[in-house]
């Protein structure tokens, strides 16, 4: 017997036992938690934070006080990146499941206590600090979060179908969105706009504590991959730790900077769509809060089944081929998108921002497994989340200030055009330099490492 051939069959087996379904619905309670509480920050940043922490900023323009709003919200981001790392360096030496959460818990708590936060006028300049700081721990939280749930997927998924099994992680994000719209939609709807800013929006805030509770029941059952008890076992006959994010830089550096550069222009056109367009419509529009938020229900409800389709055409076309098809959807796209919005017919608003939605869901699908694949398990945690994190920091967080600061800047969106175009630009480059991965086993990744290293 040869042993491609019985590592194929062993593979088979796994698959066969792996309760895959089970392990997706884990990782997606969890994500739709955290994303949940993750987003309901930033259509609050626009809504609720920029009157009641950050009044009468700068020379005292509403756009001023978004600006402030959105650099709290960029500050979430900024904390990924360690969390990434340090839930990713104990993720692959204690494994995906307890890391996971540990990330939901300590969100939660963030999200719950932002609920709980005085105004400006009460507590003046303490009510931002309160703010910033439960945001940096959230952002630290959900820092582990991407990483953890996409891995527990990704080691658990047949080859064939990887694509298509972490497209559901990618899409709970989405869902996460939709709940958040839902609530804040429905609280919107019950209350008066003044009960609303005064108190309303506080409910949102301290839901998340069942959703928390939803996420973390269902999570705990799960258990780790085959794949990762291999690793586990072998370092430890070896006698050796999980690698870290220095071997990752070390030994994977084209990976990992390629990694990480291929998500910025996906990623900055997601927050432009789902960030600063309700800044845009509120102002620019005058669309009311309600209505903003149907959009964006309606939107992310779009993008979560178009997010599955995505990842399930990556498996049958391949990963670099479906975020080709993307970015160029994307190119030819964006120059429009202030078009559509400025009509300011709900029904072309919503197909503006469903269009860039479908084609980002093409950039983004696949990267879970893209990013798994290029990784070994010994160090897959630390390497996936490090690229994810770090380029948020390049895009998401960054994209709806310079958005806005270039509206003020120029009273116009056709700066903001060329800013996504460049961004795009790098992203596709950074995907003709990396080899495809469609099909590829993680055991074989596994086996190449340990060829190079040993």
């Amino acid at each position: 017997m040869e042993i491609v051939n019985g590592t194929e069959r062993v593979q088979d087996a796994v698959v066969e036992k792996s309760p895959i379904k089970k392990v997706v619905g884990a990782a997606m309670a969890g994500t739709i938690a955290e994303w949940y509480e993750f987003f309901i920050y930033g259509i609050a940043s626009t809504l609720v934070f920029s009157k009641l922490f950050f009044p009468a900023m700068g020379d005292g323009s509403v756009l001023m006080g978004i600006i402030a709003a959105f650099a709290t919200y960029a500050v979430g981001f900024l904390a990924r990146p360690l969390g990434g790392l340090v839930f990713g360096h104990f993720g692959d030496k204690y494994g995906r499941k307890k890391l996971l959460q540990i990330s939901l818990i300590m969100v939660g708590f963030a999200t719950f206590m932002m609920g709980c936060i005085p105004s400006y006028a009460s507590v003046g300049f303490w009510a931002p600090v309160m703010l910033v700081t439960l945001r940096f721990i959230q952002g630290f939280a959900v820092g582990g979060e991407w990483g953890g749930a996409m891995l527990l997927v990704g080691e658990h998924s047949p080859e064939h179908q990887r694509g298509f099994w972490t497209s559901f992680p990618q899409a709970a994000a989405c869902a996460g969105n939709v709940l958040a719209s839902l609530v804040l939609l429905g609280l919107s709807a019950a209350l008066v706009a003044e009960d609303f800013l005064a108190w309303g929006w506080r409910i949102a805030f301290w839901l998340s504590a069942i959703i928390v509770f939803i996420g973390y029941y269902i999570r705990k059952n799960v258990e780790e991959s085959d794949v990762f008890k291999e690793s586990m076992k072998r370092q430890e006959e070896q006698q050796k730790a999980s690698a870290g994010l220095k071997e990752v830089l070390l030994h994977y550096p084209r990976q990992a900077l390629c990694g990480m550069l291929m998500r910025v222009g996906e990623n900055s056109a997601y927050y432009i769509i789902v960030v600063f367009s309700i800044a845009y419509l509120s102002i620019q529009m005058q669309f009311t809060y309600s209505t903003i938020l149907a959009l964006l229900l309606c939107a992310n409800a779009f993008q979560f089944f178009s997010m599955i389709f995505c990842g399930y055409l990556s498996d049958q076309i391949g990963r670099k081929r479906t975020m080709y098809i993307g970015y160029a959807g994307l190119v030819a796209w964006i120059p429009f998108y202030f078009y559509g919005l400025n009509t300011g017919e709900f029904l072309i608003v919503l197909l503006s921002m469903c269009t860039g939605l479908f084609f980002q869901g093409m950039c983004y699908a696949g990267q879970g497994a893209v990013l798994a694949e290029i990784f070994p398990t010994r160090m897959r945690y630390s390497g996936s989340s490090f690229c994810y994190q770090i380029s948020s920091i390049l895009a998401g967080s960054i994209a709806p200030m310079i958005a806005t600061l270039l509206w003020k800047k120029y009273d116009s969106t056709l700066p903001i055009t060329f800013y996504i175009l460049f961004v795009i630009v790098i992203s596709i480059v950074a995907i003709l330099m990396l080899k495809e991965t469609r099909g590829r086993s993680l055991h074989d990744v596994d086996h190449e490492d340990m060829k190079k290293f040993s």
